[in-house]
């Protein structure tokens, strides 16, 4: 870029320093940047289009547009040239701009007589703030140079913004980070919280955006950029060959070591910018792309650049993690994401989790739900929204968030938590007395678990056993294999807590979305239908022989129950057999003391298993429908798909028609059948799957007592009446059937 463009960039970013500068209310700032962008850029016109809410913008300043519209005008995301540009995130260069697509004439902004058009949007790390745009009388396309010198300009108002420079007396904008934020997302972990915000990554804040010195600022950056480099590679030199780890790590050197990063970087400072603004401004651009790419492989690969950024602009600004706050008594944890060791790391302490990312079959919403934290996933811009301190409400029932909520929305939500205490007083009453349903029919409630810290809801609960413990986590959270003498220590102390109930434990479930730190990532299509699970362990037989020796060492001649993972056919469970006999045979033949008895089961999450061979129902233990997996196969509908999840109801007829069937072929042979998952712990739902035979539920510990109320108090005949009434009459769902019976009563 030539010296003279340099010099013009730095001597508007300089006017529009020297302007934030001055003592000025908000809308005033806005009216002289306006002026001196226009000036500046040699157009008649130059406005600044503002976010009122996520779906219209609002002209919030102008020079050469008719005062008297500031204020006025509106226009909704996705209209005219203006909405295009904030919907898309991408500059618009139109050298006739009534001819354009999608033009849309504003009569009382008199811009009629303006036939160029340049806009570009003001957006800062992902969230999209407003539009710049400036227009010229006669006909002509905007330069390069022209379209950068807007951008930057952009930039510079999106950090002025968040730093609240437009606040104030006559302001065109309200203050950031003060107004009442209601955001929703998605239910991973059931439950209510109210609390106050800690942020996992506290945000950094770049104050010093312009800077006449370029020359110092790319030294900074240099400096910087190489520290880094220097981090990343002593981190690489800790990664396990063959990590998901080491292949981030990879990502990260590769683009450390970037020329044309380093040269975007170098040119922005150029133009004026601080070495901090310059790493913001490709971060915000990483984060803009980010949104509009479908490919797994790319959106990984701009995550990685996005958290490269954040690193190198800690080592700018100083702004390390430790920023002197103190974690609120109360605290709900904000993040993009978050492994399950960091997780746990937290611990019980927290009240509740709201991610920007995340999935309801990820890592850290397996340790949410055995931590019973509640957890929101896919709550956009909520890292943007969010200060240390906030006041914040999450509903994990509803998959919403309150953020600095106004009183009257607090006060509904501290009447629901009253409401919520009193039942669970009421639960209490009920904790050690027998589930038998009004009409006397005796159900077995259990408990799911997956940590030590799960196994003293095991008494308060009421639960008369583990139903499933997930075993996976405990290799979920380590960097590298675990030996089999500390499995064999921690499954014995799982035991020795359980206090002599029964605990199904179930083999190492991974694959899909559960992939361990030390183990190379398997690209598929579709995960979910992929090499995960039971699949898995007899193909790495190995890891299996391990964790059931490991088993058989803990029992220590206790009772023992063993549950293979996602069984398709009869022929993995015989393998999957096969391989604990080995195991017993191993341990006989070197004087181990092997368990009193062992049972061994199937988890049934795939339809197929429902129609195997009578074979599997006679040699099989037991048989626990894992429900999510099995609903999502049953109805084509990935549970991690918003537009499709929520579109099945678990009390649908045809669900309920083809669990009947399994009942029924479990009753035929005697094996003993159980419901394992989030629907268990729904008390209609499990009241429903009581009725049409189920004797064995299991659950989170929180819902043993809502579900045990809602049995005790039923007839399950007249339940079951009313689901074939429904099928009877071609109802879709049984549940306003099942709903209206319980009003009766």
């Amino acid at each position: 870029m030539a010296d003279g463009l340099e010099s013009e960039s730095r001597k508007l970013l300089g006017r529009l320093r020297d302007t934030m500068a001055e003592e000025a209310a908000g809308q005033e700032r806005l009216d002289r940047i306006v002026a001196l962008t226009a000036d500046s850029m040699g157009t008649e016109v130059c406005s600044i289009y503002l976010f009122r809410d996520e779906e219209t913008l609002e002209l919030c300043a102008t020079e050469g547009l008719k005062p008297e519209a500031v204020h006025q005008t509106r226009m909704r995301l996705g209209e005219g040239l203006v909405g295009r540009v904030a919907r898309t995130g991408r500059a618009v260069n139109a050298a006739d701009a009534p001819a354009e697509p999608g033009f849309r004439y504003m009569p009382e902004t008199g811009e009629e007589i303006y036939s160029s058009f340049l806009g570009v949007p003001i957006q800062r790390l992902g969230e999209k703030l407003g539009v710049l745009v400036v227009q010229s009388k006669f006909k002509r396309e905007f330069t390069a140079d022209e379209i950068y010198a807007l951008e930057v300009v952009a930039m510079v108002l999106a950090e002025m913004t968040e730093l609240g420079a437009f606040v104030g007396e006559g302001a065109a904008l309200k203050a950031r980070h003060t107004q009442p934020v209601m955001l929703r997302g998605t239910t991973a972990q059931e439950g209510a919280a109210m609390g106050h915000v800690w942020l996992h990554e506290p945000r950094v804040v770049v104050t010093n955006v312009v800077s006449d010195d370029p020359e110092k600022e790319r030294a900074r950056l240099t400096q910087a950029v190489e520290t880094l480099r220097v981090g990343v590679d002593e981190m690489l030199t800790q990664a396990t060959d063959g990590s998901e780890a080491l292949q981030v790590l990879e990502a990260y050197r590769m683009f450390a070591n970037s020329k044309g990063w380093m040269r975007r970087m170098e040119t922005d400072i150029g133009r004026g910018l601080s070495a901090e603004a310059a790493v913001e401004k490709e971060q915000s651009q990483a984060r803009a792309r980010m949104s509009e790419v479908s490919d797994a492989y790319l959106r990984d690969r701009l995550s990685d650049l996005d958290d490269l950024s954040n690193r190198l602009l800690r080592i700018l600004t100083g702004q390390g993690k430790e920023t002197g706050s103190e974690m609120p008594d109360d605290p709900i944890l904000i993040a993009r994401n978050i492994g399950p060791g960091e997780l746990l790391e937290y611990g019980r302490r927290l009240k509740g989790i709201v991610l920007e990312e995340g999935s309801v079959g990820s890592h850290a919403a397996i340790v949410a739900r055995a931590l019973a934290i509640p957890l929101v996933i896919h709550a956009k811009r909520i890292t943007n929204e969010a200060l240390n301190g906030d006041r914040i409400l999450v509903d994990g029932d509803q998959g919403i968030v309150h953020l600095r909520p106004e009183e009257t929305v607090a006060g509904a939500f501290i009447d629901k938590l009253a409401m919520q205490a009193e039942a669970q007083k009421r639960y209490a009453s009920i904790r050690d007395v027998v589930c038998v349903s009004g009409c006397g029919e005796r159900i077995e409630l259990n408990m799911n678990a997956g940590l030590m810290a799960d196994l003293p809801s095991l008494e308060s609960s009421g639960a008369e056993g583990v139903g499933l413990f997930r075993t996976e986590l405990q290799f979920l959270v380590r960097q590298q294999m675990p030996k089999r003498t500390d499995l064999a220590a921690l499954y014995a102390r799982v035991l020795d807590a359980a206090k002599g109930k029964r605990v199904v434990f179930r083999t190492l479930d991974i694959g899909s979305d559960k992939v361990l730190p030390y183990m190379r990532r398997v690209e598929e299509p579709n995960p979910a239908l992929g090499w995960r699970a039971i699949r898995v362990g007899l193909d790495k037989p190995g890891v299996m022989r391990m964790q059931v020796q490991a088993l058989l060492r803990a029992a220590n001649g206790r009772p023992l129950t063993i549950m293979f993972p996602f069984i398709a056919q009869y022929e993995e469970f015989r393998a999957a057999r096969e391989e604990v006999d080995k195991a017993v045979a191993r341990e006989t033949k070197l004087g181990h003391v092997l368990p009193e008895t062992i049972e061994i089961g199937a988890m049934l999450e795939t339809p197929s298993l429902a129609y195997a061979s009578k074979k599997l129902f006679d040699e099989v233990a037991f048989l626990s429908v894992g429900g999510n997996d099995l609903k999502q196969f049953f109805f084509a509908a990935d549970r991690e798909n918003e537009l499709v999840r929520r579109r099945y109801d678990t009390l649908n007829v045809s669900f309920l028609t083809f669990l009947e069937h399994v009942v029924q072929r479990c009753a035929e042979s005697g094996t003993k059948l159980s419901f394992c998952g989030e629907d268990a712990g729904r008390p209609v739902e499990a009241l429903c799957f009581a009725a049409i035979g189920f004797r064995s539920l299991s659950m989170r510990p929180a819902s043993v007592g809502p579900v045990k109320s809602l049995l005790m108090r039923s007839n399950l005949a007249a339940v079951k009446a009313a689901i074939h009434e429904a099928r009877a009459e071609g109802e879709m769902s049984v549940r306003d059937r099942v709903m209206a019976l319980l009003r009766e009563g």
